[in-house]
């Protein structure tokens, strides 16, 4: 369509052209004493054009003949910016090939080139940002070759050239500067020195993933397991890990605080600070009952925390892992002295409705030794060690009908159960 247009704009300008030139009579007449020149005026028109044309093409060759130098002294400048641009991305491709004295080299040089432009008085736009990311490099670069004091000074001169006051870029650029920072230090195995890198970072930036994941790891290391705890748990809502590795590492630091707790009061508020659902997994409830008794707790807080994985057990039979079920059991057993009538009943009621469960069979054994009904303790104790599965619990299964048989004067009954105990193992 342009095409067409050019073209029929062509054909009216020569049809104009044609209009005026083919019978235009008029002419020109030049006096110069004693001369005369008489000229047609198409002539004329056409030597004004071919003069202008002329003019033009004199004054376009004299002012690039005078441009020459400018544009020599630009290409220079254009290839030392070249050059600049090509020794970073040398640097930063060396560094990710682990070649780190070569990074470094192509870092310097960078700068090297940098400084070149800037005594040329040539301003790269995002100078300060360059040297900044030319310096962090090169501190990288140091780090991975354990040279500790350019290190160093190449972290504080790239922090110099990304202020804190900077656009956003340089902002931005700082806060990066700072997370490498911390993950050196947490490298070092530095943990004060890499929390102080993150608490200095803003607000927004010390939520950040990759923040917290350092964080997490310099509080493991300084053993501030509190704030580790809170970490993961700001870590497992943002999706860092999947569930079952974000449970795993939920529970591992809160039997960590139960573990560190001294008295019963100081375990009691570390229960109560977990959330609910933590305080719902079995293992964390079994292991902090166990540590409160432990440390003389109140028996009665101890089975309110086990109370929730004892229904679960009772309630949906073969769902609780085994190795919780048997700790269950052993911190039952524990404190069965303690045990009140409600919980006695509980525990015979369910032997009674899950009679194949051998680990509820040896639980009301033990609950019937406690209260002294010598036969149905027999009875249970006997049926539990044909089935039970775990060695510590079978053991104890036939050294509690040792001691029944002994109670009887049985010898011969009671040497066969001590016999029976010791095979077990």
């Amino acid at each position: 369509m342009r095409a067409a247009l050019w073209l029929l704009a062509l054909f009216g300008v020569a049809v104009a052209t044609a209009l005026f030139a083919g019978n235009n009579q008029g002419s020109v007449t030049l006096f110069w004493p004693p001369y005369r020149l008489d000229l047609s005026l198409n002539m004329v028109v056409l030597l004004l054009a071919l003069g202008f044309a002329t003019l033009y093409a004199a004054l376009r060759a004299l002012a690039a003949l005078l441009e020459l130098p400018h544009q020599a002294r630009r290409w220079r400048l254009q290839q030392k910016e070249r050059a600049m641009h090509s020794a970073l991305l040398d640097a930063m491709a060396q560094l990710m090939a682990g070649r780190f004295l070569r990074s470094r080299k192509a870092a310097l040089g960078a700068l090297a080139q940098e400084s070149a432009l800037a005594r040329a008085g040539a301003t790269v736009p995002h100078g300060r940002q360059l040297r900044a990311l030319a310096h962090l490099v090169a501190a990288e670069g140091s780090h991975a070759l354990q040279d500790r004091t350019h290190r160093d000074s190449h972290l504080q001169q790239s922090l110099d050239h990304a202020p804190l006051r900077g656009t956003a870029h340089e902002q931005e650029l700082r806060e990066g500067i700072q997370l490498r920072a911390a993950r050196w230090a947490l490298d070092e195995r530095e943990a004060a020195s890499a929390l102080e890198w993150l608490a200095s970072l803003p607000q927004g930036a010390a939520r950040r993933t990759l923040a917290l994941r350092v964080k997490l790891k310099a509080a493991r290391l300084a053993h501030q397991t509190q704030d580790a705890l809170d970490t993961a748990r700001l870590l497992a809502k943002h999706g860092a890990f999947s569930a079952p590795a974000a449970q795993s590492l939920v529970r591992g630091l809160a039997i960590e605080l139960f573990n560190g707790a001294h008295d019963p009061a100081q375990l009691h508020g570390t229960w109560q600070s977990l959330e609910a659902t933590e305080r719902a997994m079995p293992e964390l409830a079994i292991h902090a009952a166990q540590r409160l008794a432990q440390l003389g707790g109140d028996g009665q807080t101890v089975r309110q925390w086990l109370l929730p994985v004892w229904e679960h057990m009772v309630r949906a039979p073969g769902t609780l892992a085994d190795h919780h079920a048997l700790k269950l059991v052993r911190a039952l057993e524990s404190g069965m002295d303690a045990l009140d009538g409600t919980w006695l009943a509980r525990i015979e009621a369910a032997a009674q409705a899950n009679p194949r469960d051998p680990r509820l069979q040896y639980l009301a054994g033990a609950a019937c030794v406690q209260r002294q009904l010598w036969g149905k303790a027999q009875q249970l104790l006997t049926q539990s060690t044909q089935q039970l599965q775990d060695t510590s619990l079978r053991q104890s299964a036939w050294r509690r009908l040792a001691e029944l048989a002994e109670q009887r004067g049985d010898a011969g009954a009671a040497a066969q159960a001590w016999k029976s105990a010791a095979l077990a193992g």
